[in-house]
């Protein structure tokens, strides 16, 4: 099984917490993909930060080792899960549900610490590999 890792996920990961290193040792790097979206978001998070440099650097090797998968099989799934959650009441951020249903529709398990929003997705495998 792959793992779809959110957004921060990465960040604890390059901020070298919650031992992320040894669980992606562990796994395997090899078995683990990011969203585009996830890539939009850290590469915001670089240019946003104190170092932006030093930051894009990261994100430009951390995602040679990792692919990175677009959106466009999720979208279908994607107005459909945007149009149920609203009439639920239940609506999450665009780029959560974007992600969330590229796991869904890539059959992935969906990493991430944010476990109350994704796990209004319909059908999503989630893990949190995060322990505080």
């Amino acid at each position: 099984m792959k793992y779809l890792l959110d957004t921060n996920i990465c960040v604890h990961f390059f901020r070298g917490k919650f031992d992320l290193e040894n669980k992606f040792i562990e796994i395997g790097i090899f078995n683990c993909v990011i969203s585009e979206i996830t890539l939009a978001e850290l590469i915001y998070g670089a240019e946003h930060s104190t170092n932006p440099e030093k930051n894009l650097l990261l994100i430009e090797s951390f995602t040679t080792n990792i692919a990175i998968i677009p959106i466009i099989d999720c979208i279908y799934l994607y107005g459909k899960e945007k149009s149920r959650l609203r009439k639920l009441g239940k609506m999450i951020s665009d780029f959560d549900l974007l992600i969330g249903t590229t796991a869904v529709s890539s059959d992935l398990i969906m990493v991430t610490e944010n476990i109350s929003e994704f796990e209004r997705i319909e059908g999503i495998q989630i893990e949190n590999w995060i322990i505080r």
